[in-house]
């Protein structure tokens, strides 16, 4: 009949016009749900450029400064580290050196911490070095639980030479270059990758006196880097960013955690970084004693490489003899470039050897 055959058109329209509806429905929700993942994670997103930020801090730095000034500086600085420890989270290291203002402090010998073992799991060959214009840097290759480390053992006449920069010299977030780029943009004789600070949108980010990011990541330790070159262990938790400012804070890290704090070993055995595996490639920096560091890069994820815990990395660096030590971030982002040249083997994109993009490396010059 004519009634029932419109009847039927009209129920099968309906239908195909609910499939059109569902499908077109369907697909918006996909492209939404793409473009959220490329703004999280691929579309850069430029928020400061870092030198012209940093070059008004210093000139606002050498007009304002005096020899009286500085006497304040560091008056601040025992007043920091002073306060630190009194929140029970808080660690420095011993002395000062010269620090970034220009000022003239005690430094320590520190000629003989770095600690060198030959045995069956730990050995070592010296791979490179530089000497000249107030640095010192010795680079040698360790064989440690079947994994290579590359450690820089480097000292400074002053903490001008431990520098920082960001990818593109621009803070923001999915903003990335590879270490060995920047390295060479900025004249770096050693540099490391840093704490990928873009991968997240919280922890504190201090980049030479310059404050990029106050908020904090609950339960987050951080490595400040005082402007004497000092090294302090903080919890975002229990101090502000803006209070790191007013002590004095130079360079903030916040990935974490804490290896070693005054001499002693600060992480548990199977303690890890959120989801990475048990045995892994790493970057960590310490601090050996005045203006004496340790730079260290881990390769790992590969069939000669194992990797290392983040307890064998602990027990590792307190042989060198650091007093105080900071994990920073790893992985594929493990890399260490030294007079222009990639030291060791990053693994990016599961286990091809290869630089991954970061946000920011920790340098010298």
């Amino acid at each position: 009949m004519p009634g029932a055959d419109i009847a039927e058109r009209k129920a099968e329209m309906k239908i195909k016009s609910a499939g059109v509806f569902a499908i077109t429905y369907g697909l918006l929700l996909a492209g939404l749900a793409v473009y959220v993942l490329l703004d999280s994670f691929v579309i850069p997103h430029r928020y400061a450029y870092a030198k012209e930020e940093n070059a008004a801090a210093a000139e606002n730095t050498e007009t304002a400064e005096t020899d009286e000034a500085v006497g304040e500086q560091t008056q601040n600085v025992s007043e920091a580290s002073g306060a630190a420890a009194k929140r029970g989270s808080g660690k420095s290291t011993k002395g000062r050196g010269k620090n970034r203002t220009g000022g003239e402090t005690e430094s320590g010998d520190g000629e003989d911490k770095l600690q060198e073992e030959d045995s069956e799991d730990v050995n070592t060959d010296t791979v490179n070095e530089y000497h000249g214009d107030g640095v010192d840097i010795t680079l040698k290759q360790y064989r440690v639980n079947d994994t290579d480390v590359y450690v820089a053992d480097v000292k400074l006449e002053s903490a001008d030479s431990l520098r920082t920069a960001l990818a593109e010299d621009t803070y923001g977030r999915n903003v990335t270059e590879q270490p060995s780029v920047m390295a060479d943009n900025n004249d770096a004789i050693l540099a490391i990758n840093g704490d990928f600070y873009g991968s997240r949108q919280s922890g504190y980010v201090i980049r030479g006196g310059i404050l990029y990011r106050d908020k904090a990541q609950r339960g987050n330790e951080d490595l400040v880097i005082l402007k004497n070159g000092e090294f302090l262990i903080i919890k975002e938790d229990e101090v502000s960013a803006g209070e790191l400012l007013d002590m004095g804070a130079w360079d903030v890290f916040s990935f974490g955690p804490a290896l070693i704090t005054d001499g002693e070993i600060a992480v548990e055995e199977g303690e890890e970084v959120g989801k990475a595996m048990q045995s892994n490639p790493r970057t960590a920096i310490g601090v050996i004693d005045e203006l004496h560091y340790v730079f260290l890069v881990a390769d790992g994820r590969t069939a000669d490489n194992t990797g290392l815990t983040l307890r064998e990395l602990a027990d590792f660096m307190k042989k060198l003899g650091v007093e105080t030590a900071y994990n920073l971030d790893g992985g594929g982002s493990s890399a260490m470039v030294f007079k222009g040249e990639l030291v060791n083997k990053p693994t990016t994109g599961g286990r091809k050897i290869g630089e991954r993009s970061v946000s920011d490396i920790v340098y010298i010059r």
